[in-house]
């Protein structure tokens, strides 16, 4: 059975994505890899998550790099809980 993550559960794993590297910020290539999609979608899940603020999109060398804003920082502090709490009655995001 083949178990297909929510659009919830994929900005959840983008911005752990992002988080994890720092201000360093995160490259495409690495972000593509670690949350396992595919450029058209990330294309997508990306352009949503910056108009909301989430994440910055910065470009130096003609390459993409983004980073965790305040905001998205936030937004995966309260995802975070929200998911302890759901697991801690046997519900799954």
């Amino acid at each position: 059975m083949v178990i297909y993550r929510t659009s919830i559960q994929i900005v959840a794993d983008l911005l752990m994505a992002t988080e994890q590297c720092g201000q360093e910020g995160i490259k495409v290539t690495s972000l593509l890899t670690k949350a396992n999609l595919s450029h058209s979608r990330l294309a997508k899940f990306v352009g949503n998550l910056t108009g909301a603020g989430l994440i910055n999109r910065i470009e130096y060398d003609s390459k993409h790099t983004f980073i965790l804003t305040p905001k998205g920082r936030q937004y995966l502090e309260s995802y975070k809980k929200f998911s302890d709490i759901a697991e801690s009655f046997g519900l799954e995001l």
